[in-house]
């Protein structure tokens, strides 16, 4: 048996190829190494979805965000070796996955817009070339924590349409040391500020929510796409929930920037286990 997982900041999504051709499914909580330790780690993968595996799984392929150095790949290791002590083991980060998953073989370049954002390069065998992402803080232009701390931080300075704060305070009763207790006090604040993702995508039909979308896309364009050589010549390929369900105002921007967008999924995980079946 084959395991294999999709992990970003907010879910991961795991598959199981059986002995008998049979795939199984499962979405759980999101990991990465930069925030959890191998232990945190363990403990909740044991929790969520990997307990009554551990004499089956064989061969295990991990993809996951934050997986993009090798201390930070050899804490994932760690915590599934807590757990399959006697399977082998390959990790590497989500942007392979991404690559695989929607460039297949051919050149392109692939893209994150989940809870986070990055971006690569491909050549249809390997990724040549990234960008920085630094992280919630620093970067992730274009995604969820982006996108949702900017919204935050209007609702704090008293900028978005009246409107749109009242409806907001009648569904989460927000006040700005709320907001502030999330972000600088409790875990996972990257995840807390994109769960507000939710809300502006149902309200994008109202120009202040398109515009926090259609401008964090045209950052993420210019912090990443722009900087591969020859990008407009390129296929521009996307992978995430926020691509995913805003993909209207994605292409928008994209087209305006004079980006050619091919393919616009949720989630690489299919197309990561054709890869593997493929390779039986």
């Amino acid at each position: 048996m084959i395991l294999i997982a999709d992990s970003g900041s907010s879910k991961t999504d795991w598959r199981v190829i059986h002995q008998d051709g049979r795939v199984s499914q499962h979405r759980g909580v999101g990991f990465n190494p930069y925030y959890q330790t191998s232990e945190e780690m363990a403990i909740q993968m044991r929790h969520d979805f990997l307990v009554n595996l551990e004499s089956e799984i064989k061969e295990i392929y991990y993809y996951g965000a934050g997986c993009s150095s090798p201390d930070r790949k050899a804490e994932v290791v760690a915590a599934l070796r807590t757990i399959f002590p006697n399977s082998m083991i390959l990790v590497d980060h989500d942007l392979a996955a991404a690559a695989k998953a929607t460039c297949g073989h051919q050149p392109g370049i692939a893209c994150i817009l989940g809870t986070g954002s990055n971006s690569c390069d491909y050549d249809g065998k390997s990724i040549i070339d990234t960008k920085p992402a630094p992280g919630y803080i620093l970067g992730d232009e274009g995604g969820g924590g982006y996108v949702g701390r900017k919204f935050l931080s209007d609702f704090i300075h008293d900028e978005m349409p009246i409107h749109i704060k009242e409806e907001l305070l009648n569904k989460f009763s927000l006040t700005a040391t709320t907001i502030q207790e999330h972000v600088y006090q409790k875990p996972f604040p990257n995840r807390y500020m994109a769960s507000f993702c939710r809300f502006i995508s149902e309200h994008k039909s109202d120009p202040y929510c398109y515009m926090l979308y259609y401008n964090s896309f045209q950052d993420f364009f210019k912090k990443h796409v722009m900087k591969y050589s020859n990008y407009q010549e390129k296929p521009v390929n996307f992978v995430g929930s926020i691509a995913y369900y805003n993909s209207d105002i994605l292409r928008k921007a994209a087209f305006d920037a004079k980006i050619s967008v091919n393919l616009i999924i949720e989630s690489p995980i299919a197309g990561l286990t054709l890869y593997h079946q493929e390779a039986l």
